[in-house]
């Protein structure tokens, strides 16, 4: 059991979907905080407390979903200090589960 427990690497996932209109200043929080990578996923469609959301031309706005992970405590501060302005403003939501990394 312990040899497999030796592959993983405990980390902080953190998912973020914001409005489109606001993805480049999110990547590049996600850059400044030295996140390992990310994946984006455009034009995502739901619903929140502004409303609904999707790439449809009568819809308020379309949004990107953004999944990546924090190292650690310090990482992850850093990056909801500077994201909780951009969700305040432009709504959205950010979400922060623990999780083990796989080494490869």
């Amino acid at each position: 059991m312990n040899e497999v427990m030796s592959f993983f690497e405990e980390v902080k996932r953190v998912e973020i979907i914001v409005n489109h209109s606001y993805l480049e200043k999110t990547l590049r929080i996600l850059d400044e905080v030295q996140v390992s990578g990310y994946t984006v996923i455009d034009d995502t469609a739901g619903k929140g407390d502004r409303g609904i959301s999707c790439s449809d031309i009568g819809c308020a706005f379309s949004g990107s979903y953004v999944m990546t992970v924090c190292k650690d405590e310090t990482q992850l501060s850093h990056l909801v200090e500077k994201i909780n302005p951009i969700l305040k403003k432009g709504g959205g939501v950010c979400l922060v589960t623990d999780a083990k990394w796989v080494r490869h």
